[in-house]
C-alpha cells in the first residue's frame, strides 16, 4: 500500500496584512504549522488514488478565530475539496494575525507516494 504524505505547500498568500513582512512571515509559518497538524487524507480519496491541491481562503478574526473558509481553487477531487474546507472548521483557532482581522489563501496538497 502506498505511504501517504500530507504536505501543505510552503507558499501561502497573505491578504489584507499591514504588519511588517518579517512579523507577517512568522504568523504565516505558525498558521501553516497549526493547519498541517490537523490535515488528514480522506479515506475515500486515498482508496481512489486521488491527489491534488485545493486552494482555501480563510478569514481570520483579530483574536485568531476562523470566521469563514471558502474553496477558491479545486483540487480536482470532490473529497479533497470538501476536506480542505472542513479542515478549517476542525482547526477552529489560529494564531492571532499581527495586523488584526486578515485572510489567507492556503494551498492544501494531498499526495500519495
Amino acid at each position: 500500500m502506498k505511504t501517504t504524505i500530507l504536505k501543505i505547500s510552503a507558499a501561502l498568500s497573505v491578504l489584507a496584512m499591514t504588519a511588517t513582512p518579517a512579523f507577517a512571515d512568522s504568523w504565516v509559518n505558525n498558521v501553516k504549522r497549526v493547519v498541517a497538524s490537523k490535515q488528514t487524507y480522506p479515506r475515500t480519496a486515498q482508496m481512489r488514488g486521488e491527489e491534488g491541491t485545493a486552494q482555501v481562503k480563510v478569514y481570520v478574526s483579530a483574536s485568531g478565530k476562523v470566521e469563514k473558509a471558502e474553496l477558491v481553487g479545486s483540487s480536482g477531487s470532490r473529497a479533497l475539496d470538501k476536506e480542505a474546507v472542513s479542515l478549517m472548521t476542525r482547526v477552529g483557532s489560529l494564531p492571532a494575525p499581527p495586523a488584526g482581522t486578515s485572510s489567507v489563501v492556503l494551498p492544501l496538497t494531498w499526495k500519495l507516494i
